[in-house]
């Protein structure tokens, strides 16, 4: 008996290979497919200023973060001391997951085609996001957009900042990526 999973591939990454990575290489004039750039990786990050008070809400954080990427969430703990902020050396402040691979295909495939449209009021993603690397970095008000969020364990909305780690050099090949890969740009944020 063979196991389905052995054999599965993620809708992005077969998306990419087939069709994207040759309109990249067209658009950009590249002859190498390793010219073009690539999705890399996806950091995803809660910052929890109530954890100062109460260290239960870094723990609701890491459960509801573990939950939405199905990857076990890191403690980030503050490097040093802000007196104006009541922050010690060590304090936990916020939790962190990195994805990569096909699990970074699947939340990226989730990111855009469920959960973008479940966003309040949404009109698009800000094209200027872009770190100046071909990096962008997306920030989201609530979590609880996600469906895997249950609402009555999680008793206040966090806010999270998503960056998608490119290989491109600029901008420019940042924008051309994230936009054939079908990111939701607001209509006239991203320039051509």
């Amino acid at each position: 008996m063979t196991n389905k999973t052995e054999n599965y591939t993620p809708r992005y990454k077969t998306l990419y290979k087939e069709k994207i990575l040759p309109a990249l290489m067209k658009e950009m004039k590249v002859k190498s497919p390793m010219a073009a750039p690539k999705l890399e990786k996806i950091v995803i990050n809660i910052g929890v200023a109530d954890a100062r008070e109460d260290i239960k809400f870094i723990d609701i954080a890491k459960e509801d973060l573990t939950a939405i990427t199905g990857q076990a969430a890191q403690i980030r703990r503050a490097k040093k001391s802000i007196s104006n902020f009541k922050l010690r050396e060590g304090m936990p402040i916020g939790v962190r997951v990195t994805l990569r691979g096909d699990r970074m295909y699947e939340f990226f495939d989730r990111f855009v085609n469920i959960v973008a449209p479940r966003i309040r009021d949404f009109q698009g993603f800000n094209g200027r996001g872009f770190d100046g690397r071909g990096n962008l970095n997306v920030g989201i008000k609530e979590h609880y957009v996600f469906p895997e969020i249950n609402v009555e364990k999680s008793p206040k909305p966090q806010g999270m900042n998503i960056t998608f780690v490119t290989t491109a050099k600029d901008n420019k090949a940042g924008q051309l990526l994230m936009d054939l890969m079908g990111f939701p740009f607001r209509k006239g944020t991203i320039s051509k």
